[in-house]
């Protein structure tokens, strides 16, 4: 009962660590942050960058241990708490603020406006995104079996990864008051080094994969 009992904890950890990332992920990601400039073009990011990869990298392990209905599941229940973020910054701005709060009302409703935006954009992407990452990671157990799972990984979380960062740099950052030309250049500096910056931290990560699957599977063979 104990051995059950610390799987089912270590679950509930992986599961907690991964909705954590993606709801810090809605409510801060606003924020761009300049990486490196090449001559005269400055690419940039989100500072999502430092949690997403870990996202995907929980997505593939919980997919190598309990396959993809697990993760779907998984996935479904936390594209649920990003709607509840949505409806929960529209409700609260929506609301008058009491007297002592009235000075900092302007702040906080652009805060949490701006957050529900990020919360939508990110809803839509990372739907796309998620379920596609675990549609490519078992297409190519299925071919493979169980070996290569570093293969596995990094092409489901690639590939993934580049139409997650696609769908939600334009739907979060496109400035309508701008001319496509100015919105295409900057969306492009976010796209680009967010899309790769997630790829070199999925490799980086890889053996972090292989420690979570054996972590899990340890008591769940017990």
């Amino acid at each position: 009962m104990k051995k059950i009992n610390l799987h089912v904890q270590k679950m509930d950890v992986l599961v907690a660590l991964y909705v954590f990332c993606v709801l810090i992920a809605e409510l801060m990601g606003g924020k761009t942050i300049p990486l490196v400039k090449l001559g005269g073009y400055q690419l940039n990011a989100s500072v999502a960058i430092f949690v997403f990869p870990l996202i995907f990298t929980i997505n593939d392990v919980i997919t190598e241990v309990f396959g993809k209905e697990r993760t779907r599941s998984v996935i479904r229940a936390t594209l649920m708490m990003v709607f509840l973020v949505i409806m929960a910054s529209l409700f609260f701005t929506a609301l008058p603020p009491s007297t002592r709060f009235t000075a900092t009302e302007a702040a906080y409703d652009q805060i949490f406006r701006i957050s529900a935006r990020i919360a939508a954009a990110s809803l839509t992407a990372f739907a796309i995104a998620e379920f596609t990452d675990v549609l490519i990671f078992n297409k190519i157990r299925q071919r493979l079996g169980k070996k290569a799972l570093w293969l596995r990984n990094n092409v489901s979380n690639f590939v993934a990864q580049f139409a997650d960062t696609t769908l939600f740099i334009t739907l979060a950052f496109y400035n309508f008051a701008l001319p496509f030309q100015s919105n295409w250049s900057f969306l492009l500096s976010l796209i680009l080094p967010y899309w790769l910056l997630k790829c070199f931290v999925s490799v980086v990560e890889t053996p972090f994969v292989y420690w979570g699957v054996a972590w899990l599977k340890k008591d769940k063979q017990s």
